[in-house]
């Protein structure tokens, strides 16, 4: 039973200064795995103070010693790969193949581009009109992210922080605060000076609303539900700081009759189920031409029952059960919400697969013929659950497709070129997947409307964490 009673800050493991606990779920088994002190305001306000004291001196820091400090947090964070994906699978359910090579690994890839984009950006450049733009940290940063991508997220955040000079404060998800902790000690392995990085753990309420609120945090970066998101901007509000926000998503994916159906529909079910549809950016909702609607049917059904569920301690390309019991009732009770909608039901329904009854593991389900306006085509739901919906016309595709309050992803298939870039540019969403190809480590991530706002990944996640000072050159 693990015990995670020590907190992160100004460099050492300290106390906190509260004494609530919360247990440590594994969602496989529903049995208890350790448990973790939960933080309150007075820990956020040590943990600021720390990086208050150590940004005047590590914001000084020369592009050069940035990058010698992050090449060495690459060593540490290969030499503990597998720690970090042994505590995802324990601790929120991904399978450990996945675990691993993706999860786990997001970590470096993000941090490989990370150093590529540092080398590339310049700390001062002259503009057209003469004067010097200076590019130069932001300040303290409050970093909040979520349960489903643990280290993907925080490696989105803490990285460019680091990297650009600016010290932070994480506050992970309290229900994956193993892969959290994990992360802060090789951190702390890297070298970095006390109070550039400091963890707090705890919930939205008593830590991540200190945070938000607090005066001597210059900017907060949070992933997670668009409603926390709204209350973090709410919080921050009062004292201008800046927000980036990456929230949720119910991204459409269009399959047109002239795509290689046999495989993109194929994909186009995996990628729904991936990560048991606990992703943001997942492609929940698939938009069919209806010329080729029965066939995709046909196709969709068999990737369905092809999915393989199962113990994510095991080796493979299953998937394993959404995080929690709570997860759970709300997947549930959004397929009920569907049966009683008159979706048709295709593939899956209610309950948990045959053998897998303590885990909160839940059926991979398809829906057809789903009105485009009922709730489960509108609504996030956050398992492995497929809505898909018949169009007749390029126009009407477009339209369903942008018609959602979210526009964090969109995908598309289809055989004509013309077509693709024709459609791509009328979608209202920040990341575009085409046949099957999504952008890679680098390129930006975030999205439009109630998907949030800000970019991470990259050199655009860098002056995320950048202040933009100009001068004119200087003359006698």
């Amino acid at each position: 039973m693990l015990t995670l009673n020590k907190f992160y800050i100004d460099g050492a493991w300290v106390n906190p200064a509260s004494s609530a606990t919360m247990p440590i779920m594994n969602p496989a088994t529903n049995s208890q795995i350790g448990t973790v002190s939960m933080g309150n305001a007075k820990d956020v306000d040590r943990a600021v103070a720390a990086a208050k004291r150590a940004f005047e001196t590590f914001s000084l820091t020369s592009k050069n010693e940035r990058l010698a400090l992050l090449q060495q947090l690459r060593i540490e964070t290969v030499a503990r790969l597998e720690d970090l994906a042994t505590a995802m699978t324990s601790e929120m359910g991904a399978p450990a193949t996945m675990s691993l090579e993706v999860q786990a690994h997001s970590g470096l890839g993000h941090l490989d581009d990370f150093i590529t984009a540092l080398k590339q950006m310049e700390d001062e450049e002259t503009l057209p009109n003469g004067d010097i733009l200076s590019r130069e940290p932001i300040g303290v940063c409050g970093l909040i992210t979520p349960w489903n991508w643990p280290i993907n997220q925080i490696a989105l955040k803490v990285i460019p922080a680091l990297a650009t000079g600016s010290t932070c404060i994480l506050k992970p998800s309290e229900h994956t605060p193993i892969s959290a902790q994990i992360y802060a000690e090789i951190v702390d392995a890297a070298g970095y000076p006390a109070g550039v990085f400091n963890l707090v753990q705890g919930d939205g309420i008593a830590v991540g609303s200190a945070m938000s609120r607090h005066p001597d945090i210059d900017m907060m970066s949070f992933t997670g539900s668009t409603r926390a998101g709204t209350a973090v901007s709410k919080d921050a509000a009062d004292s201008i700081k800046r927000v980036t926000l990456e929230l949720g998503g119910k991204s459409p994916n269009l399959v047109f009759a002239d795509a290689d159906l046999n495989k993109r529909v194929k994909e186009s079910v995996e990628g729904c189920f991936y990560n048991t549809g606990q992703s943001c950016n997942a492609p929940t909702r698939l938009l069919v031409e209806r010329s080729c609607y029965d066939n995709v049917l046909t196709l969709a059904k068999t990737a369905a029952e092809a999915q393989k569920v199962g113990d994510p301690t095991s080796i493979g390309d299953h998937i394993g059960p959404v995080f929690d019991k709570i997860q759970y009732d709300r997947v549930q009770a959004m397929i009920q919400l569907g049966i009683d909608e008159g979706a048709r039901l295709l593939v899956g329904g209610l309950g948990k697969p045959d053998g897998l009854e303590n885990g909160w593991y839940v059926k991979p389900t398809i829906f057809c013929d789903v009105d485009h306006n009922i709730r489960i085509s509108r609504e996030e739901i956050f398992g492995p659950v497929l809505v898909i919906t018949p169009f007749d016309t390029e126009e009407e595709a477009i339209a369903m497709a942008n018609d959602t309050e979210y526009g964090l992803a969109a995908y598309v298939q289809s055989g004509d070129a013309t077509r693709v870039a024709r459609v791509v540019r009328r979608l209202r969403a920040g990341t575009i997947q085409i046949n099957g190809r999504g952008p890679d480590y680098g390129s930006p991530f975030g999205g439009y409307k109630r998907s949030g706002n800000g970019r991470e990944g990259g050199t655009f996640g860098l002056e995320e964490y950048l202040e933009i000072k100009v001068r004119p050159p200087f003359l006698t």
